[in-house]
């Protein structure tokens, strides 16, 4: 079985609906519209154009109503747009509808996302994760055809291109492949299982970093450690977690490690499927939590972060601290710096003797 997959090329509309009487703690709609676009490119997507979806109510069928429906279907057809990311949680009914009244191809928060991490997975552990959560995603739905066999590249095609075959997929396949995947994860959390306990006989603490994508906890980790660790200015650009040895001023010896960066409304499916990559974060005596000091949402991004590792289990108690890091202080003037917060730049290396004068008395 063939599938066609995403085109570099592919244009592509981007909507955030959001209810408008709802208060939380998330991304200000603006702000979450802007990610939505982010997140698009991330996955080389031609964004055409951008717009917010104020709602009253759900819709059950569409999730945004026929009126809306028939917009989008004419914005899509004035831009030549093959694709409508969605930036919300779709069900497989409301996904269907909305191609059916859209007349294109549309992929929600969720799809997206499992796109990203299934182009840039690299490790046979993050690929596995991946496609377990990607497989989870897709049981429930009539989706493109699917194959992880004969991907030219990563990702699922939940974004592919126009002209796909819309099948029933092969429920009892999908079972089977998470059965296995299941199996090969816990030969990987038992080979994690002994190289922790081999770094315990040699009892160097644990530091992680975690924080909101693209806050620069790679480009934090490369600065302190020395390393190569790949950083770019996007999205998910760290995926597999990465650990490097590092001596502070004391002349202590720690094991520092990168992570994935959290990001709000993360999937479910990703949460459970890589709980084995951030058991090194459950495992750490103390976590950096990296923000952005640039970002104009900064605070909805802190309560994003503090959300996924409760989700995790993970969070500060009388055996780990947490110290709160903002990163990025070349670029902004901190008027008001958060209470009990260490300012730096990875960038220019700002601040990086005081954060690990912090690492040091934190962990004595």
């Amino acid at each position: 079985m063939t599938i066609i997959l995403l085109s570099y090329m592919t244009k592509a509309l981007v909507f955030h609906p959001f209810l408008v009487n709802k208060k939380s703690g998330a991304l200000r709609p603006e702000y979450a519209l802007d990610e939505a676009k982010l997140l698009a490119q991330t996955l080389g997507l031609i964004v055409t154009e951008q717009h917010l979806i104020p709602l009253k109510k759900i819709t059950p069928a569409t999730y945004i109503g026929s009126g809306k429906c028939l917009e989008i279907a004419e914005l899509a057809k004035q831009h030549k747009a093959t694709l409508v990311v969605m930036d919300c949680a779709l069900s497989p009914g409301q996904q269907k509808n909305l191609e059916d009244a859209c007349k294109c191809k549309i992929i929600d928060r969720t799809g997206l996302i499992l796109e990203i991490f299934g182009a840039r997975a690299r490790t046979a552990e993050g690929k596995l994760q991946v496609e377990l959560a990607a497989l989870d995603y897709q049981k429930g739905r009539l989706v493109r055809a699917w194959t992880h066999l004969e991907r030219q590249r990563g990702g699922f095609g939940f974004a592919g291109g126009p002209g796909e075959t819309q099948i029933e997929l092969d429920r009892r396949r999908i079972r089977d492949r998470i059965a296995g995947i299941k199996k090969d994860l816990e030969k990987v959390k038992n080979t994690r299982s002994l190289q922790r306990k081999k770094r315990a006989a040699v009892p160097y603490p644990v530091v992680a970093l975690v924080g909101y994508t693209n806050a620069g906890k790679s480009t934090l980790f490369n600065r302190l450690t020395k390393a190569n660790v790949l950083a770019e200015d996007k999205l998910f650009a760290t995926l597999d977690p990465t650990m490097r040895a590092l001596t502070l001023p004391s002349g202590r010896k720690v094991m520092l490690s990168d992570t994935v960066g959290f990001i709000s409304l993360l999937p479910t499916q990703l949460i459970a499927a890589f709980r084995a990559t951030l058991e090194e974060v459950s495992q750490a005596n103390l976590l950096l939590h990296i923000r952005d000091a640039t970002a104009e949402d900064s605070e909805a991004q802190k309560i994003a972060v503090l959300g996924v590792l409760k989700d995790l289990d993970i969070a500060e108690d009388e055996g780990r601290k947490i110290l709160e890091v903002m990163n990025k202080i070349d670029s902004v003037e901190l008027e008001h710096r958060p209470a009990n917060t260490i300012a730096v730049s990875a960038l220019t290396g700002a601040g990086i003797m005081e954060l690990l004068a912090e690492i040091d008395s934190a962990l004595a």
